[in-house]
């Protein structure tokens, strides 16, 4: 049986092990159990998709903004394009993890994926977006994205995951864009910070990578040796006159 097919089915017994538990008529223990199997490995490498700059702009102004569900949708997009956020991250932000730190705005102790911390420099552009969210939605505190009813209103105190897929496939399908998900908006931050001269380091601790292997990916590169970067640096040996 195909790895994929494998994974798929246990997805399966994962999801009906969790609605048993969530009845009552298994054990969450043994549930737990369920949902740690592993799934088969797969051959290869997944790339993942990238927007172009040009995309990207269109994507997040794309929400309108004299309304409130679309300041708030456009700073989401903004976050997610700007600072290179799991959607995981982006829903947990909350008013004290907005700090100046050398004279910049960033997101100050982040707790990311394998509650590693980090601080994420946030450009001027991504703040202003945010600050008009918060000044309409009239949000001082706690969680900074919440709901907003059909009437547009605020209510509730955050909004789950599910709320930032809908909120990148809406505006990714009005754009003609077909399989985006909010993690190729973190893939196309590191892109873009890479093909405006990022340092590959720098790039790594704004995404959170443990190994640099991983940012490579996320870049859609890899090292080259042949005609690598510090064939001419400029202190090799000169041929004599």
């Amino acid at each position: 049986m195909a790895p994929g097919t494998i994974n798929v089915r246990l997805a399966a017994v994962r999801r009906l092990a969790y609605e048993a538990a969530d009845t009552g008529l298994l054990s969450p223990e043994l549930a737990a159990g369920i949902r740690r199997v592993k799934g088969a490995k797969k051959l290869g490498m997944r790339l993942g998709n990238w927007l172009t700059a040009e995309q990207a702009r269109a994507l997040w102004q794309l929400p309108n903004a004299h309304t409130l569900k679309g300041k708030r949708d456009r700073a989401i997009l903004a976050v997610l394009l700007g600072c290179g956020l799991r959607r995981g991250e982006l829903i947990t932000l909350v008013f004290d993890h907005l700090q100046r730190r050398e004279d910049h705005w960033a997101i100050v102790d982040l707790i990311g994926k394998g509650t590693h911390i980090r601080t994420v420099p946030m450009p001027d552009w991504v703040k202003e977006t945010l600050d008009d969210w918060l000044r309409a939605a009239d949000i001082r505190h706690g969680k900074l994205f919440r709901c907003v009813c059909r009437n547009g209103t605020v209510w509730g105190t955050e909004v789950t995951e599910k709320v930032v897929w809908h909120v990148v496939k809406e505006f990714a399908g009005r754009l003609g864009i077909t399989k985006l998900a909010p993690h190729d908006l973190r893939r196309s931050c590191a892109r873009f910070c890479h093909d405006s001269g990022g340092e590959l380091e720098q790039i790594q601790f704004l995404l959170g990578h443990v190994s640099v292997q991983t940012t490579e990916k996320y870049l859609g590169c890899k090292q080259r040796l042949r005609e690598a970067v510090n064939d001419r640096i400029g202190i090799e040996l000169t041929t004599c006159q």
